[in-house]
């Protein structure tokens, strides 16, 4: 049994490297003027416990009832806008435009293809989605992909580079990095310090093998929401309604 003085000493240090740590994911979105103490050790390990709720959609979910949200349970969305060098999602312009007028805060993606330049891909992103104050941080969805195997680790990362410092130009905001465990560990850990993470997990509560913490969390991709037919992915935001509002109320700076 450890004394009151050691485990106070020792909550102290947590609050310290959890405070670190938090820095580290705000400034990899650009909010140095932003700084969120939570304490490691406490963080909520049930995706419930997280009180800011959101969902991402394409066009698999077909024309969405936006007006059937529940603002009360989703605050945000992130919606796919293009993947590779040419494509755009056939709903992005309508879900983008009504989920604004429902109030959400809204997001776009793109599903990034190995075997396209970061250019391309990022130049078809930049002429699909408008430039808006109060979005969300562009997001790259990077997954694994078995059509283009002749990319080094190498040349993808170079790639991933490319793109997000171009987006980063253009939206004076520096894109999220969606993926999942294997692909971090694979690709991401240890690059792109400066780019904070939604990570995917299904069956566990995400935890990066490196110091950096994951901001966005999908926890299933088998959610149900009034309004939207079938099923949809479901998200929370790494804090409470005051640190999103905080992280919002910045964004609108840039």
């Amino acid at each position: 049994m450890k004394s009151g003085q050691y485990k106070r000493k020792r909550k102290q240090q947590y609050r310290r490297i959890g405070g670190i740590l938090m820095a580290i994911a705000l400034l990899s979105l650009g909010l140095a003027g932003a700084f969120y103490w939570f304490e490691q050790d406490n963080m909520p390990k049930k995706f419930a416990e997280y009180p800011v709720q959101g969902f991402d959609v394409s066009r698999h979910q077909g024309t969405i009832d936006w007006t059937k949200i529940n603002r009360q349970q989703y605050q945000f969305v992130f919606i796919k806008a293009t993947e590779g060098g040419d494509y755009q999602d056939a709903k992005f312009q309508e879900n983008w435009l009504k989920a604004r007028e429902h109030g959400l805060y809204v997001g776009a993606y793109h599903y990034f293809r190995n075997c396209k330049s970061g250019e391309e891909q990022a130049d078809n992103f930049i002429q699909t989605v408008p430039k808006k104050s109060d979005s969300l941080p562009p997001v790259m969805d990077l997954e694994f992909q078995w059509t283009c195997p002749e990319v080094s680790a190498e040349q993808l990362q170079q790639r991933i580079q490319i793109m997000a410092k171009k987006l980063e130009q253009h939206y004076g905001k520096k894109p999220l990095l969606y993926t999942t465990p294997k692909y971090y560990q694979s690709y991401l850990q240890g690059h792109f310090q400066q780019y904070a993470i939604w990570l995917q997990d299904f069956k566990h509560f995400p935890q990066p093998h490196d110091p950096r913490p994951w901001i966005f969390w999908q926890y299933s991709h088998q959610g149900k929401i009034t309004g939207i037919q079938g099923s949809v992915d479901l998200n929370v935001f790494r804090g409470n309604h005051a640190e999103f509002q905080r992280m919002i109320e910045y964004l609108k700076q840039k």
